[in-house]
């Protein structure tokens, strides 16, 4: 069965810098929407990076928007997060997720999750000092 499993979360100062990886098993993420989702304590989840993997076409919340950095690594099948100068408000649990491509649509934060099908376990992400 298809798996997208997380990993590179952890505890950081503000300021420091994070590197998640989501690693796909059994699905070929070539030609499709990746997206890194997160939910904080007391918020519903939502949409902070996405990729159409075909294009190379990439969106952000601008909450993340020069911070954070979504890319592809076709050959190791897995999509990254580089997460810099991480503030407090960055805190929860982060989530990869994958859906096929719509015909007239794009891969956009703005439509959030829908669509997606496939949803890794999360990795923690916390920033304190």
């Amino acid at each position: 069965q298809v798996q997208l499993v997380e990993s590179g979360g952890g505890s950081v100062q503000p300021g420091g810098s994070l590197r998640l990886s989501c690693v796909a098993s059994n699905y070929d993420i070539r030609a499709k929407c990746m997206g890194w989702f997160r939910r904080r304590t007391g918020t519903e989840r939502e949409a902070v990076a996405s990729i159409d993997t075909g294009g190379g076409v990439k969106y952000y919340d601008d909450s993340v928007k020069s911070r954070f950095t979504i890319s592809q690594d076709n050959a190791r099948n897995t999509v990254l997060l580089i997460m810099n100068n991480l503030k407090p408000e960055d805190t929860g649990m982060y989530y990869c997720a994958a859906r096929g491509r719509t015909y007239g649509t794009t891969c956009s934060v703005a439509g959030g999750s829908l669509g997606y099908e496939y949803w890794g376990q999360g990795t923690q992400v916390t920033v304190s000092s």
